[in-house]
């Protein structure tokens, strides 16, 4: 226990507020005797979660409960509710509602640090767990002993030591704890690697922990600086919720595949675990296609459209809604900009018309684009569809969504404004007596 207890005196100082969870086994139980006798005593905070699946949860809860009260330690607890008859929360959602809860007990006491009682032998344990289920360079490395969160740092310092070395400080110190007897089932996988492969490993090598950590250090080394590379693209590359695709296929395909990860944590945030890696090489596949336009939906309503040299990442409930406008003096539009009846401007581009109102079926209006929509462009003979007019000068189905089209009472398209005017638009030597501003 020497590492940890020179590491926890080197990061805390004394009455820091810190958390740690407290189920009541062994390990965390082990960690908090440790939080006790440092000689920079911090102020402890426990957090105890019953997860109600147990029927020897509540009988610990206060047992715990009682400890705490009488060690004078800040107790808080939580009961999770149970599922509906025959469902259970997963692992990943049962991880989820804990780290919640911890959180909300951090910014109460505003703590610095979360500990948790992870220790060399879990280390072992998720490597291998995730090497056969497969993952990325981080997540073959395990788990780190300090992770940086927002506003916080969570701490694993028992990573330097065995559950069997946690079993003989609890024996030598008369600790008392909880034993989970679902430990001992073979029905659950991490169970299945402890109980099987890790005798095995210790067998070869008793400070077999101390190599996985020094594999798990020796890959953050090369993720880092990875990561580096690639935020830089990221910084380069990727603005409000779009990717530019300019030069992105002569990119190195671990810093591109990084790239969309990268895009998957920051759209998917807390529900991570609803994509995988076949979710980023279907990006990238889509990246590669030589179609200029191409919709994937992915979960939780995620969309991605690939259009021309712009990747769009957007969420389904913002699909096209219809509108229809009476243009008045100032009209708003739902992409946020404005169309005035003005009495004159100098611009000659597609961002003013001129109008004759004798040509015209008062009143206008303004909508977006309709199936079949056609407008006869000025100085062209035939009227080109809608559709086609927006192909041509790269509309992303988003922006061809919302796209403004001022209209006549019947029907009549009159202007797409800011791309294309009509045959309707007249130069500054002509009769007009409406001008329009898009701005």
């Amino acid at each position: 226990m020497k590492e940890t207890v020179a590491y926890l005196n080197t990061i805390l100082n004394s009455n820091d507020p810190v958390v740690i969870g407290l189920s009541g086994g062994s390990d965390s139980m082990c960690l908090l005797d440790i939080l006790e006798h440092l000689k920079v005593r911090p102020k402890i905070i426990c957090a105890h979660i019953n997860h109600n699946i147990r029927k020897e949860s509540k009988q610990e809860l206060e047992e715990i409960t009682k400890l705490c009260n009488k060690k004078n330690l800040i107790i808080e607890t939580t009961t999770f509710a149970k599922k509906s008859k025959n469902q259970n929360y997963n692992e990943l959602e049962l991880r989820e509602k804990r780290y919640q809860f911890f959180e909300e007990i951090i910014k109460k006491y505003n703590a610095k640090y979360l500990l948790t009682a992870h220790h060399g032998d879990d280390l072992i344990e998720t490597i291998l767990m995730r090497i056969s289920r497969g993952s990325n360079l981080k997540g073959y490395s395990g788990f780190q002993i300090e992770t940086q969160k927002e506003g916080y740092k969570i701490l694993k310092p028992l990573i330097f030591t065995t559950k069997e070395e946690i079993e003989e400080y609890n024996k030598e110190n008369n600790i008392k704890f909880f034993v989970d007897k679902t430990n001992e089932e073979d029905n659950y996988t991490r169970n299945r690697y402890r109980h099987n492969l890790l005798p095995f490993l210790k067998s070869e090598n008793k400070n077999v922990h101390l190599k996985y950590l020094k594999f798990s250090k020796e890959l953050i080394k090369y993720y880092d600086f990875v990561d580096d590379v690639v935020k830089d693209e990221i910084t380069k590359r990727y603005n409000k919720k779009t990717l530019y695709l300019d030069g992105f296929k002569e990119l190195n395909e671990l810093v591109k595949t990084k790239i969309i990860e990268y895009i998957l944590d920051d759209n998917y945030e807390k529900n991570l675990y609803l994509v995988s890696d076949k979710h980023t090489r279907i990006i990238l596949d889509i990246i590669d296609n030589p179609k200029p336009n191409i919709e994937i939906n992915l979960p939780d309503h995620l969309r991605i459209t690939k259009s021309y040299d712009r990747l769009y990442v957007t969420r389904k409930e913002n699909q096209k809604k219809d509108y229809y406008l009476l243009l008045e003096d100032e009209t708003l539009l739902p992409n946020g900009r404005t169309i005035k009846i003005i009495n004159e401007h100098e611009d000659t581009s597609n961002n003013v018309i001129r109008l004759n109102s004798k040509e015209l079926s008062l009143p206008l209006y303004v909508r977006n684009r309709k199936k079949g929509d056609k407008m006869t462009i000025k100085n062209m003979k035939n009227a080109k569809k809608i559709k086609d007019i927006y192909i041509d000068l790269k509309l992303t189905t988003d922006q061809r969504d919302i796209q403004p089209i001022v209209v006549d009472s019947q029907g009549e398209l009159i202007w797409i404004p800011g791309l294309k005017k009509s045959k309707f638009d007249k130069s500054k030597r002509e009769n007009y007596d409406i001008i329009l501003w898009y701005n």
